[in-house]
């Protein structure tokens, strides 16, 4: 229940009294480990019932609380909203006095429900609290099953639409044109549906592909007639302010907007291509990311170590892998970690992508100058505890990083390298001292993200040993060992796979390692050193992750 607004209800649970101080701590703590929200980890314990804690959300916002939502609160007042409306939002009209409309909402924290609704109904908007399960059946039970119109429905329309664009008013009146809107809104819902973490909008010169990444993969939607890549290209820039006349040069924007009555956060980018803007949107929601080390499917024993890293008085701690690997998302869950009331916490990022309470973010800006070296000194005069750099990409950045950990504080950030070791040969490459980073550094992160076989299709099989031979692994080792590979169904759009699970190579620098980083040895040497240490390597976790069932061989040597 109210899965994004925990830390608000974690407030309100407070003030009402539900709970004293060490309790809410408790259930804080709780929530991380089972990725529950907080109202229903609340719940969970006994120490508030849904109604009382509802009750307590009311008056907090000063509105009024509905313990039963109305079996059938009239056609008048039904008629008022149209089903795709309620469906979108998620709200139920329950009065209508003095020109007020209070409508029932799922999320009664959604302001843009208010603002969105006041302007197309034309009437002040109040929402008011009920159990968001009800109002979500209630509104299934009374407009009838969310029928967004079918891709291929919405695609016979596209012959009404005027395709004649040469100006860019003409581009513009195109974009705002009915089929061209439902059209996006369908993309953006699809996207949503199925937990895509990016949307690409691709012109070709034949062609407009749409294709939504999932679980790490590209699969491709209904193309719409290519004549409309300019229109719909506009309609996604006008969503997220960017200027339409503008086709040259790449441009950044951000949308906000409701889906399913949850708010869902959209970063759109844009690249003047040969046949037109290519546009990708990255989708951030957070109730499918849950920020916390517990969801992370990593071994405890690295969980203990980066709780100990970010714990720690100062120094420096590494999050490293390629693109997409997820290395943000462990940022977010360590700084969770220590983030409490008597911690200051400073983030430099490009671009903020989470919106975290209590956590002061600043986005980058290179056109003004807020470059990470620039942003990193200036937290320095800020009296933080703790600080995140998106990443250290220059000498500069990692001079000012190392300062920062040597003066008492603790630097978090990441960086491009194939594995943990390989963290120091890059610092030392972009000519930091080898005796500062033995000084500074407490440990180095390296992780990838694989897809994990789908639990619904996947079925024991015998693999060939050529593939086995390539994992490197000794045959005794697997004998007894079961291999899983996904067969394909509906649940995992025939692809076999299902969701994603990380691998992850915790290096915590101790003293013969720091001898070795002065000493500027090997990458190999610094390695072996590692694992004798007690170092668990990608491959050796990818092994793990077999075993276990999570995932296919082919995974874990695609990724190691």
């Amino acid at each position: 229940m109210y899965d994004d607004h925990s830390d608000v209800i974690r407030d309100i649970a407070l003030e009402a009294g539900l709970v004293t101080p060490a309790q809410a701590e408790e259930v804080w703590e709780s929530q991380a480990t089972t990725g529950k929200s907080f109202s229903d980890s609340l719940i969970d314990t006994g120490l508030a019932d849904r109604p009382t804690l509802l009750q307590a959300i009311a008056d907090h916002m000063q509105v009024q609380f509905y313990s039963a939502v109305p079996a059938d609160p009239g056609e008048a007042l039904t008629k008022l909203l149209k089903g795709p409306q309620a469906h979108k939002y998620v709200v139920l009209p329950v009065a209508d006095e003095a020109g007020k409309l209070t409508l029932l909402a799922k999320d009664p924290f959604n302001s843009s429900v208010i603002s969105e609704l006041s302007f197309i109904l034309q009437k002040d908007i109040e929402l008011a609290v009920a159990d968001p399960a009800q109002v979500e059946a209630a509104v299934t039970r009374i407009y009838g099953e969310a029928t967004s119109s079918s891709m291929e429905e919405l695609l016979g329309e596209f012959g009404e639409v005027d395709t004649a664009a040469v100006t860019d008013e003409d581009v513009t009146k195109q974009a705002s044109q009915a089929p061209i809107i439902r059209f996006v809104d369908l993309v953006l819902q699809e996207g949503v549906k199925a937990k895509a973490s990016d949307i690409h909008f691709e012109p070709f010169e034949h062609e407009f592909r749409i294709r939504l990444r999932i679980d790490g993969s590209l699969y491709e939607m209904a193309p719409p007639p290519k004549n409309l890549a300019s229109a719909v290209i506009a309609r996604v820039k006008v969503l997220s302010s960017l200027n339409i006349a503008e086709r040259r040069v790449p441009q950044d924007g951000r949308i906000k907007t409701t889906i399913s009555g949850r708010q869902i956060d959209l970063r759109v980018s844009t690249l003047p291509t040969q046949f037109g803007e290519s546009v990708v949107l990255r989708i951030l929601d957070k109730t499918v990311v849950n920020l916390s080390l517990e969801a992370l499917s990593m071994q405890d024993d690295i969980k203990e170590g980066i709780r100990t890293m970010v714990g720690r008085p100062n120094g420096i701690f590494i999050v490293t892998g390629p693109t997409g690997s997820g290395k943000t998302t462990t940022l977010y869950s360590a700084l969770r970690e220590v983030n409490t009331e008597d911690v200051k916490i400073l983030t430099a990022e490009d671009p903020v992508e989470y919106e975290v309470e209590g956590i002061m973010q600043v986005p980058i800006n290179h056109q003004v100058g807020l470059t990470f070296a620039a942003a990193l000194r200036s937290f320095l005069r800020q009296d933080p505890d703790t600080i995140m750099v998106g990443e250290i990409r220059d000498l500069e950045t990692a001079q000012i990083a190392v300062q920062a950990s040597l003066t008492g504080h603790v630097v978090l950030s990441t960086l491009h390298t194939n594995d943990a070791p390989g963290a120091v040969t890059r610092l030392i490459d972009m000519g930091l001292e080898p005796f500062l980073i033995s000084a500074s550094l407490e440990g180095v992160l390296a992780q990838r993200l694989l897809r994990r076989v789908c639990k619904t299709c996947r079925i024991a099989y015998e693999p060939d040993k050529d593939i086995v031979d390539m994992l490197g692994v000794d045959a005794l080792e697997i004998a007894n060992k079961k291999f899983f590979y996904g067969k394909g169904c509906p649940d995992c759009n025939r692809s076999g796979y299902k969701g994603r699970q990380g691998l992850f190579e915790l290096m915590t620098i101790n003293d013969s390692l720091r001898t070795l980083i002065t000493q500027k040895s090997p990458t190999l040497v610094i390695k072996q050193k590692a694992i004798e240490s007690g170092m668990r390597p990608l491959r050796e976790d990818g092994l793990r992750c077999i075993f276990d069932g999570h995932t296919s061989i082919e995974e874990v040597l695609k990724y190691t």
